[in-house]
């Protein structure tokens, strides 16, 4: 298997492959002169940024990206396709890996594509690509009758993810925390931390961001999303003004490069965009987020001694940290 830069002559077996890829769903029609003529010359209609994966002669994958015209840091990523007989076995992600590298190389700070909603495999493999849900469901009005979801991710930074987002986003966001956990992190669970438990934490966050009682934020590294932070807005009535930072979570492989710290700077910005002025957080006295809390100009209130046990059972102090934003210090807490 190789992979090479696609060529206009390779129409033929570009369409026989869609052809193949489409034929597993229902309601799908292929009619290339009547919708898709470019099938016919689409290295040219890439200008070059088309890649196909091929086998004795026969091709069995391709790719392609180009820079979005309204949106030049931001490359879309086009007409992924692998043989079906070929789904799981990596051909996917070298051809993903392929366009991603030239958009980034390029110049891309954003990547996005869009995805046919009956296509299920697909999001579930953009999904694992650290891809979430982005903007709306738009509608082609074609033969087929086609809606499509956008999905995009930053290639570095922090979003703020909406319901839809933070659902495409909970089997990456197991992982964090399951990473996180399994690695000694003091965040309510204790290794090892099962899969399913976990999932079932962020279905539970995903509802609580839909209705409006948390905000969620996602940290990116390389395009691969690698943390995450909370603020807990269901504070009782007589605390409107307050809101609680919670699952500050960065994946051991993506450690020590500052994602943490913009991901707290992001999330003091949106709990101010919230209408909140007073944040509050705790974190085990021993973690060594209680040195970043502090260098963010958080200020200790207490310690709960024993408060919570370690993965070998032993009681652990917990510190409480509260920030006021703007500069409004409503003077420390009782």
């Amino acid at each position: 298997m190789t992979i090479r830069l696609g060529r206009d002559d390779d129409g033929p077996g570009l369409i026989e492959l869609i052809r193949t890829c489409w034929s597993r769903y229902p309601g799908i029609v292929f009619d290339v002169d009547t919708e898709m003529p470019e099938l016919h010359a689409l290295a040219t209609y890439y200008g070059g940024a088309l890649w196909v994966a091929e086998e004795q002669g026969k091709v069995a994958g391709m790719v392609a990206t180009r820079p979005d015209p309204g949106t030049p840091a931001t490359w879309e990523i086009c007409r992924v396709y692998a043989e079906p007989g070929r789904h799981g076995g990596g051909l996917g992600h070298a051809l993903l890996d392929t366009a991603e590298a030239h958009a980034i190389c390029a110049g891309a700070q954003r990547l996005s594509l869009w995805s046919d909603t009956r296509f299920d495999r697909a999001h579930a493999f953009y999904e694992k690509r650290s891809y979430v849900r982005a903007g709306g469901i738009r509608a082609l009005r074609d033969l087929s009758n086609s809606l499509e979801y956008g999905y995009a991710k930053p290639v570095a930074g922090v979003d703020a993810l909406d319901a839809a987002a933070a659902t495409s986003a909970e089997r990456r966001l197991t992982d964090i925390l399951v990473a996180c956990v399994d690695g000694g992190a003091s965040v309510s669970f204790l290794p090892p931390l099962a899969p399913e438990r976990a999932r079932a934490f962020w279905r539970t966050t995903s509802r609580q961001v839909a209705n409006g009682t948390r905000l969620l934020l996602a940290g990116w590294r390389g395009g691969v999303l690698s943390g995450c932070v909370s603020l807990d807005l269901g504070t009782p009535e007589n605390q409107p003004h307050r809101a609680e930072v919670q699952k500050l979570l960065v994946h051991p492989a993506a450690r020590r490069a500052g994602l943490g710290r913009a991901m707290m700077m992001q999330a003091e910005e949106a709990a101010w965009g919230a209408g909140r002025r007073l944040l509050t957080l705790d974190t085990r006295a021993d973690d060594a987020a209680a040195t970043l809390y502090q260098t963010l100009g958080w200020h200790e209130a207490g310690r709960l001694p024993g408060y919570a046990l370690d993965a070998s059972g032993m009681p652990r102090d917990t510190l409480l940290f509260w920030k006021a934003l703007a500069g409004r210090a409503p003077g420390p807490p009782a």
